[in-house]
């Protein structure tokens, strides 16, 4: 399973440990990621994905996750999430034209 948030492409990324005495050691910074289900309200169903901490915030900060992904660029999407998001962009569209 990868190690990367489908919301925002969040990855590992490397440093050092650094000791008392200064010696350096190659390490991991791993994101901080959990598995959740956010519902659409649009498409009325529930979706698991596995987003970061901070990438949970921002959909809660948006108003859910129709609103957020409307305004996420679709290269820090995965691929489950943008299909996501074009479904919720078609059957917007549909409702606006039918109102």
């Amino acid at each position: 399973m990868s190690r990367v948030c489908e919301l925002t492409g969040k990855g590992p990324m490397t440093g050092n440990n650094v000791s008392h005495a200064k010696n350096r050691t190659r390490r991991r910074f791993l994101p901080n990621l959990n598995d959740v289900t956010l519902t659409s309200e649009v498409l009325g169903r529930g979706y698991s994905l596995r987003i970061s901490a901070a990438a949970l915030r921002s959909v809660d900060h948006r108003g859910g996750l129709d609103a957020y992904l409307a305004k996420a660029k679709d290269t820090e999407l995965s691929d489950r999430a943008l299909k996501i998001k074009r479904e919720i962009a078609k059957l917007d569209g549909a409702a606006v034209l039918s109102a």
